[in-house]
């Protein structure tokens, strides 16, 4: 059955790279930097798997299994669109037209003729590609979790992942609600931690886009937890229960809940770093309380990403932009520090801090 799929699947492969992939990249004169077309058809093709099992598998459990029951789901089609692009054209055109052709100019690659990052440091990996993409995934991992508390401990960087944060009906389409520039650099800090490790660009594609789908499931709303794998289960993967946590609206009387649960996959570094959160409790509903982030649920995808940018700018341009600790904005999308003392004088609509942490 493996060998059955296995063969089926490399003739998809070749048949997108020979019929799609090629022509495209040589049109656009990239296919010297882009490197094999068989990978990038690889890609694609695991964009289009990642599209089949989220509308395809986790939308239906959604309706089964729902974790909240919702009127009507229309805070969920922007992020249906949100996803929709992104699998089928922002993520793709982006790695492979601008990740990979910067990471072979800076020297990675197939290219590279000496081995390079960790097969350099232990030859052993070069007998050990499995093992070596599984490293690389543990530290792109732990190099998310840092990276993702600094979104919400960065006035600046919260100004835009706010967004993620502000939907009030969180589904597996809701993992591709972002703002892109944030999405750019993120990518930018992931891939240069790949590159510093010798892996490929192609396979940082591949793990980028496997990474994702685990995220969709995360942000599902079904009420499944992982219990199912044993006690450990939720203590090993990170599920919608444990994921639910981080977007859950303000508690006013118990602050200490929020700052928890930044993991993508892995909720090691969470309870390495005393930040996860595992509790029995009722869930509470998800979203924010800032008016000028929750707006974003009235707006549409070109409107979203557009307050974000002002919400940044207004951060990124002052001195309170640049001071860690969560905040709210206010006149002229400036943050708003939960710690000043002037927080108590402002109106009690603007004067509320982030969400989750």
């Amino acid at each position: 059955m493996m060998d059955f799929f296995s063969q089926h699947w490399t003739l998809a492969i070749d048949w997108v790279s020979v019929h799609a992939v090629t022509p495209v990249v040589n049109a656009l004169h990239i296919a010297e930097a882009a490197g094999d077309p068989r990978e990038i058809a690889a890609g694609i093709l695991i964009a289009l798997l990642q599209l089949f099992l989220i509308g395809c598998v986790m939308r239906p459990l959604e309706s089964l299994l729902p974790a909240e029951r919702w009127a009507d789901r229309r805070h969920t089609t922007v992020d249906r669109n949100y996803t929709l692009l992104m699998l089928l054209g922002l993520f793709p055109l982006f790695s492979f037209l601008i990740l990979m052709p910067v990471a072979h100019m800076l020297g990675g690659g197939p290219s590279t003729s000496e081995a390079s990052g960790l097969k350099a440091w232990v030859p052993w990996f070069e007998d050990h590609p499995y093992v070596l993409f599984g490293v690389y995934y543990v530290v792109y991992d732990l190099t998310y979790y840092w990276m993702h508390r600094a979104q919400h401990i960065i006035p600046w960087w919260w100004a835009m992942h706010s967004m993620h944060h502000s939907q009030r009906q969180m589904s597996c389409w809701s993992n591709d609600r972002s703002n892109y520039l944030d999405g750019m650099l993120q990518s930018f800090a992931l891939a240069s931690v790949g590159l510093a490790m010798g892996v490929e660009p192609s396979e940082f594609a591949m793990l980028g886009l496997l990474s994702e789908l685990v995220q969709n499931f995360s942000h599902a709303n079904v009420a499944l937890r992982l219990g199912w794998l044993g006690k450990m289960g939720e203590r090993l993967l990170v599920g919608p229960r444990f994921h639910r946590n981080h977007h859950m609206l303000r508690d006013a009387e118990r602050p200490e809940r929020h700052n928890c649960n930044f993991g993508q996959v892995l909720p090691w570094w969470d309870q390495l770093f005393g930040t996860a959160l595992y509790h029995d409790e009722e869930l509470r509903p998800t979203g924010v309380s800032d008016p000028e982030v929750d707006a974003d649920n009235e707006r549409g995808l070109i409107a979203m990403q557009w307050y974000t940018l002002k919400r940044f700018w207004g951060a990124v341009s002052c001195r309170a932009g640049w001071r860690l600790g969560d905040v709210s904005f206010g006149p002229g999308y400036r943050p708003i520090h939960d710690a000043d003392d002037t927080v108590s004088e402002q109106p009690a609509s603007s004067a509320k801090p982030q969400e989750t942490a």
